[in-house]
């Protein structure tokens, strides 16, 4: 389990809303730290998801999967494909959280299933897997809804909970400001969280696409920030090559 970190600056990661191998590669090749398969809502199945799993290990990109709901299956699928964490979105409250991250880490700590997959390299297993595969797993809670913020000291304490993950976008709406603009008020939410977080010792993390953002997330210790997707990169891809026609 990752433990709160406030020196470091923050690892990168980036949102995969397609099936894009290449964009992994190109990810890893630019030194990237660590890719998110958006399952909520981006267009990644759970096929394509069990094939860029291993092939994002394998270029060294720690793979966390945003699961489509918070329930049972999505999150097993995720695991058992050997995502390093899984991400949970549409968090209502503590009591939620605690069910929820409870499927993501083996019993006595939770109430995972257990299926006989890659993360076991297809074969029988003992004691000591579950208790390493317990250490290994990344829950991260998304913090997005307006009573998940008012619980998020005790999603924080949860033994099944390794993090925060903060939703600014939902967030702001939930808390009636319309769009997230970073004003004063979405980023004291994320300084609650932030600090809710650092006094459990669990890690966080936010998405930071301004430089407004990123340097709040580098000051409050954010373990890893997100800072784009392959979507968004394709389209100023080709916005550039645009500019550099209209300029000839």
């Amino acid at each position: 389990m990752r433990k709160a970190r406030t020196s470091m600056k923050p690892r990168l990661a980036f949102w995969l809303e397609t099936a894009n191998q290449a964009a992994c590669e190109i990810a890893a090749l630019v030194r990237y730290d660590a890719v998110i398969l958006d399952m909520e809502h981006g267009a990644i199945d759970q096929l394509a998801a069990d094939r860029l799993i291993p092939f994002s290990t394998s270029l060294g990109l720690t793979v966390y999967s945003r699961v489509a709901r918070a329930e049972r299956v999505e999150i097993q699928h995720a695991l058992d494909s050997g995502a390093d964490g899984v991400i949970l979105p549409q968090i209502r409250d503590a009591t939620h959280a605690a069910v929820a991250s409870g499927y993501a880490k083996y019993p006595p700590l939770g109430t995972r299933g257990v299926g006989y997959s890659r993360t076991m390299k297809y074969d029988a297993t003992d004691d000591a897997f579950f208790a390493a595969e317990n250490r290994r797993v990344a829950c991260h809670v998304m913090i997005e809804t307006a009573t998940a913020l008012a619980d998020v000291a005790a999603i924080a304490d949860l033994e099944t909970v390794d993090g925060l993950f903060i939703g600014p976008s939902d967030l702001s709406m939930a808390r009636g400001r319309g769009a997230v603009k970073g004003t004063k008020a979405d980023q004291d939410d994320v300084r609650a969280i932030a600090a809710a977080a650092t006094r459990a010792n669990k890690i966080w993390a936010m998405p930071a696409s301004d430089g407004v953002m990123y340097a709040l997330a580098h000051e409050l210790g954010a373990d890893y920030v997100t800072v784009s997707d392959d979507l968004t990169a394709l389209r100023a891809g080709l916005e550039a090559g645009l500019t550099i026609a209209r300029k000839g």
